[in-house]
């Protein structure tokens, strides 16, 4: 018998602003459960405040402060983690073996405390539904006793484990610094460093430059992949494209891999997939058709990922057409639909034609389904788990294309038939009659293939 492995426990903190209504706070939250479960841990608790804005010491009230510190193990005080002064006369009498003996009891017992809180810790991880600051950050850890984190904190530490291809790596990684930087500090026993820009440069400062200059590796590492990414891309330029876009986990990877019979990577957590997914829908059109799988988006996605993943949102912004997949059985599926229009609308890409794709219609009832199709009547309702559903989805993406057709009758002399090779490739041959001058073939396709077909017969 095999024995489940224990996971790690966390507790979700958030504060309920009056603006905020009930529904959208609550899916907020199940939201960041969601985030922390996708990074290993269990959600054994939380801990709510209704509150007109964040308490700029540690994000909430003394009173939920002391029951937060009762779920973790931990003091519930704030105290102080900034590093004593030194100045050169302490460090003098440090050297001299000076200290005063009730100042080195007081350093022993202070780390001893902290040594006993994390070790007594009940749960691991305090997990923030909001952006905090350092400071505040600093001094939740001092009350719990435990390691906090952010929502962008959370997010990025997902993207961080997830990421597989060498740009998204370096994407992350660079985001991760980012956020990293101005969280660092210094060790209580820390002490100058000698080196650096100038003597006696302080460790926090020498840290922080040496993760400035780290990050301005990444971007030029990540430039050069970048530019290969672009010389790919350009070559498919000209091919018919359909980016899939939308919220993460609403089955964006699922339907690209019925679509495209490929093993894309599927499984039912946020932000499984972080790379870009090209592959040539099946059965294979003519032309054949493009279908790339992008990025989840999330709410409050920090901006230095979008950033970061803009060579990867790219594929959106170069699309011919996007489908925007929406789970349909999420109650919130509204919001999160306005989420991706907007970083959509960020990235330039709202212009480019779209169509509503709502996911996951299995999951509804009956009901519920009706008065969907009802209000979006443009929208197509789909489950990629059916087979017929995938394929009706396939026939109109081909429609899209063919939708801008002309259709033309020309004769292909016999002499030709590389042309007319050609014209099956790029088109639809709908009729050939084979005569005495030639084949005539009636003949649909976009208007530049039409152009370049004409022009080849004239040389």
């Amino acid at each position: 018998m095999v024995t489940p492995v224990k996971r790690p426990k966390a507790v979700i903190v958030a504060v309920h602003f009056p603006r905020v209504e009930d529904l959208e706070f609550e899916s907020s939250l199940e939201e960041l459960g969601r985030l922390v479960t996708t990074l290993g841990y269990e959600v054994v608790a939380r801990v709510v405040q209704p509150r007109s804005h964040l308490e700029a010491a540690a994000v909430i009230g003394e009173g939920k402060l002391q029951e937060l510190a009762e779920i973790t193990g931990g003091t519930g005080e704030l105290g102080t983690t900034a590093p004593k002064r030194r100045d050169k006369a302490r460090l003098r009498r440090e050297a001299e073996g000076r200290e005063d003996d009730d100042e080195v009891e007081d350093d022993d017992e202070d780390e001893a405390d902290t040594g006993e809180l994390v070790a007594s810790a009940k749960v691991d991880l305090v997990a923030v539904d909001h952006d905090i600051s350092p400071s505040q950050a600093r001094n939740l850890e001092r009350a719990t006793g435990v390691q906090v984190l952010d929502r962008t904190g959370v997010i990025i530490e997902i993207f961080h484990r997830h990421a597989k291809s060498r740009e998204a790596r370096l994407q992350v990684e660079i985001a991760r610094l980012t956020y990293t930087a101005p969280r660092m500090r210094e060790s209580p026993g820390g002490k100058e460093r000698q080196r650096g820009r100038g003597a006696g440069e302080a460790a926090l400062e020498l840290d922080r430059r040496k993760v400035r200059d780290r990050i301005a590796e990444l971007r030029e590492e990540l430039e050069s992949v970048q530019r290969d990414q672009d010389v790919r891309r350009s070559h498919r330029r000209q091919a018919r494209r359909i980016a899939l876009v939308g919220y993460t986990n609403a089955g964006k990877s699922s339907l690209m891999r019925a679509l495209t019979a490929s093993e894309v990577y599927v499984e039912d957590k946020l932000f499984a997939t972080l790379d870009t997914t090209v592959r040539a829908l099946q059965p294979e059109a003519k032309p054949r058709i493009l279908v790339s799988d992008t990025v989840g988006f999330i709410k409050k996605l920090p901006h230095d990922l979008v950033a970061s993943f803009k060579s990867t949102l790219d594929e959106a912004l170069e699309a011919s057409h996007l489908l925007h997949v929406v789970d349909a059985a999420d109650p919130s599926w509204e919001s999160q639909l306005e989420v991706t229009q907007e970083v959509l609308a960020e990235i330039g890409a709202h212009e480019v034609p779209s169509t509503l794709v709502m996911n996951k219609i299995d999951l509804l009832e009956p009901e519920v389904l009706e008065r969907l199709r009802r209000r979006l009547p443009d929208a197509w309702f789909v489950t990629a788990r059916d087979p017929a559903h995938v394929a009706s989805v396939r026939q109109r993406i081909i429609e899209i294309f063919e939708s801008a057709y002309e259709e033309i009758e020309i004769v292909i002399p016999y002499d030709r038939q590389a042309v007319l090779s050609e014209m099956h490739d790029a088109g639809r041959v709908v009729e050939e009659r084979w005569e005495e001058g030639g084949v005539t073939v009636r003949w649909r396709s976009e208007p530049e293939a039409i152009g370049r077909i004409r022009a080849r017969l004239r040389t």
